[in-house]
């Protein structure tokens, strides 16, 4: 019997994992197991090489392993928009639930990943409505902030400000590569980690993490499924590799993709043990950088490959220790952070707050600092220091508070993205209200890196 377009769209809706009849014939509904092979193709063809048109085989792989093999991510952290006329998938993303940590201080953070549209469907809200779901189900899971990195302004309309560092760098190329005397042997060498090294990864990291104001926090189920679980050829793939000396010690951790970025041979993860000296590892550390490029651009038939690079953030001792070998210099980008309830993470935070003014020009402070941003703020009250009050606060005619950023802005000032100088710069609506003021707000909040290594 043949069916029509209302009664399978009737069919649709009875299934428990529809969230909501979107009209126009599209069905809202999260993933499912059975969804693993037919996303996978989805994101492929929409995350296409645009040169070429060739579907993204790295991202198909990404998704098999989101749906299915993920230490914490299910098929139902998926959503999935349905044209029931074909039953064809036209539009998905997935939400990602994490810790990371802000000034040593844990909280949780929803990411939305691989948000994609077929073509012929865009421009018709189907985006801003799987946002909507995925933010509810971010609050009812209890994170305090969301983050996506993407292409310029778009996430804006989703209540996103690009506003934590992302990316930046050095880079070298051929003749930077430091070269070994004749009959000079490798002074340190690297291998493949496995299990059995996961206590001195867990090490390294932590003692990496704690460089930077913003973090994403891994776990032994992160570092397992990273290390060994991860289909080969996943977009977010990287190979971890533990450096040693010449009696076999281990001095530091390299993490690096398993492929070309284009020219690069790109290192996303350096850390050397405390007291281990970065001028001397990090010689071996470029030549084996450069022999793995040359290798990949051999298997993988590339015509090019011409640069090595730290991509690891604004700041870096490698930076320092190799200054003349890595004269090309990476400006960073930005991540999207969407922060609902601001005075909610300002108290998760408080006690990063509290260290910071602790060790600036104003020990001890007792009094308020009223933060407006035009349409709300918040009021935070202080007593020798400690902050005793965060909650919400109204800006009148009469009381315009402390400080003012408009629209989002005050999140550039929260992550560390940007200074208060920097801001106020940058837009004339943006003030603070006289030196002890502007002193306060650079000691709760100094401008700081950022290098959120976030992959699933």
């Amino acid at each position: 019997m043949h069916m029509t377009l209302d009664h399978r769209i009737q069919q649709t809706l009875t299934s428990q994992s529809v969230i909501r009849d979107l009209g126009n014939g599209l069905i809202l509904r999260s993933g499912r197991p059975e969804d693993e092979e037919e996303l996978a193709a989805f994101n492929g063809r929409i995350f296409r090489n645009t040169t070429t048109q060739e579907p993204n085989s790295n991202l198909a792989w990404w998704t098999r392993d989101l749906v299915a093999n993920h230490v914490s991510v299910r098929a139902g952290d998926f959503t999935v928009v349905e044209d029931a006329a074909t039953g064809k998938i036209v539009s998905s993303l997935v939400w990602i639930s994490q810790t990371w940590s802000y000034g040593g201080i844990e909280f949780g953070v929803g990411r939305p990943e691989l948000v994609g549209t077929h073509d012929e469907y865009r421009n018709r809200g189907i985006v801003r409505a799987q946002f909507d779901i995925v933010h509810d189900w971010s609050a009812a899971r209890g994170e305090l902030a969301q983050a996506i990195t993407g292409i310029p302004y778009f996430y804006r309309q989703f209540g996103y400000e690009m506003a934590l560092q992302l990316g930046a760098g050095r880079a070298g190329y051929k003749p930077h590569a430091p070269k070994l005397k004749k009959d000079e042997p490798e002074p340190y060498r690297l291998r493949r980690a496995t299990r059995d090294d996961l206590a001195f990864i867990m090490s390294l990291y932590a003692q990496r993490s704690a460089r930077y104001l913003v973090d994403c926090v891994r776990d032994d189920a992160l570092w397992r499924y990273e290390l060994d679980r991860k289909s080969e050829k996943n977009a977010t793939r990287r190979e971890i590799c533990i450096i040693e000396d010449l009696e076999g010690q281990p001095v530091g951790l390299l993490a690096h993709p398993p492929e070309l970025w284009g020219v690069t041979m790109a290192a996303t993860l350096y850390e050397l043990s405390a007291g281990v000296s970065w001028v001397a590892v990090t010689p071996s550390v470029i030549r084996y950088l450069w022999a793995t490029g040359e290798a990949y651009k051999e298997r993988d038939r590339k015509e090019d490959f011409s640069e090595f690079a730290f991509d690891l953030g604004g700041e870096h001792p490698v930076y320092t220790a190799m200054a003349d070998h890595l004269p090309n210099k990476g400006h960073p980008y930005a991540w999207y952070v969407r922060v609902p309830d601001i005075p909610a993470f300002l108290r998760r935070i408080a006690p990063a707050l509290e260290t910071n003014l602790e060790g600036s020009v104003m020990p001890g402070y007792t009094g308020d600092l009223k933060l407006n941003f035009y349409r709300s703020g918040v009021r935070l009250a202080f007593e020798h220091g400690r902050i005793s009050i965060i909650e919400p606060w109204k800006p009148t005619l009469s009381d315009g508070g402390n400080a003012a950023f408009p629209d989002r802005t005050f999140l550039q000032l929260l992550f560390g993205y940007r200074s208060s100088d920097e801001l106020r710069y940058a837009f004339p609506d943006c003030w603070a209200g006289g030196n002890a003021m502007r002193a306060l707000l650079d000691a709760l909040f100094p401008k700081r890196d950022s290098d959120v290594w976030p992959l699933a």
